[in-house]
């Protein structure tokens, strides 16, 4: 497939961007992807509200090329607590299944950016407030994270972030030190990544008027140039996200989630 030479620059600089973003906030990429490639897909004649679902299940697919090259750059530097990961991850993949293969497919893509908008909105405002979490606050038990880990799972397979606007604020608020709580998230993205694009995959075979280069909900141009750009710049970001104080590195992320927002509720309402 012939790929129009703007849209691969376009894309590139998408992953160069979502990558060090990525590294840098153990966001997985994704709420940066999204309003992208939902603007992308526009502008090349898909309907508004499909552009939504396939920026949705495409941005996933490229968290599970940045989330390798993202946390080998923090598992370096010793930040990542695979103890949580373990007691996490198992409740994320049934959540994400639940939520990709079941829910999304029958959710309109006007809600889907409404729901976008609204997590990552309340995300970025409680990073933003930097309230301090009660001293003798910790992470919950292995039920506890289990159900947590769900709960990740099925909402970020619903929006198409990696988990990190959940993870990370769950994780600081439990006492998780910042930098590694976004060291984590960027390990868990790649469970989360995995078991939703299984998802998108199986509940998009069936949907028809799909653009050309179209794999169930997944959209391959833009997970082929956006993988191949962000693993490049996904350890630079994490490099980076240890150089920051961790004052700066919250009201970054806060910044970035704000702006997203704004963006996929004004995508919502359009494509109503």
């Amino acid at each position: 497939m012939l790929l129009d030479p703007l849209l691969v620059v376009e894309l590139a600089i998408l992953g160069i961007s979502t990558g060090f973003l990525a590294g840098l906030l153990g966001i997985g990429g994704g709420m940066i992807m999204v309003p992208f490639l939902s603007y992308f897909l526009s502008a090349r004649g898909v309907a508004p509200d499909l552009a939504v679902k396939m920026a949705i299940a495409s941005s996933m697919a490229t968290i599970m090329f940045t989330s390798i090259s993202s946390v080998r750059a923090h598992h370096k530097r010793g930040a990542v607590r695979w103890d949580l990961v373990r007691l996490l991850a198992p409740g994320i993949v049934a959540g994400s299944l639940v939520g990709s293969l079941g829910v999304f497919a029958m959710l309109k893509g006007a809600w889907l950016a409404f729901l976008f908008a609204g997590f990552v909105g309340f995300s970025a405002m409680q990073m933003f407030r930097d309230r301090k979490p009660k001293p003798s606050r910790q992470m919950p038990g292995a039920g506890g994270q289990f159900g947590a880990g769900a709960g990740i799972g099925f909402i970020s397979g619903l929006v198409g972030a990696g988990g990190g606007f959940i993870s990370v604020p769950f994780m600081v608020w439990c006492n998780v030190a910042m930098h590694n709580a976004v060291a984590t998230s960027a390990a868990l993205g790649f469970p989360i990544a995995v078991a939703n694009v299984t998802g998108y995959v199986i509940s998009g075979l069936s949907v028809t008027e799909l653009p050309a280069g179209a794999f169930g909900y997944l959209w391959l141009p833009a997970v082929g140039v956006i993988s191949v750009c962000s693993v490049f710049t996904a350890p630079m970001g994490a490099r980076a996200a240890h150089a920051l104080p961790v004052a700066k590195l919250k009201k970054v992320f806060a910044s970035v989630l704000f702006f997203l927002a704004a963006y996929m509720l004004h995508k919502g309402w359009t494509a109503l």
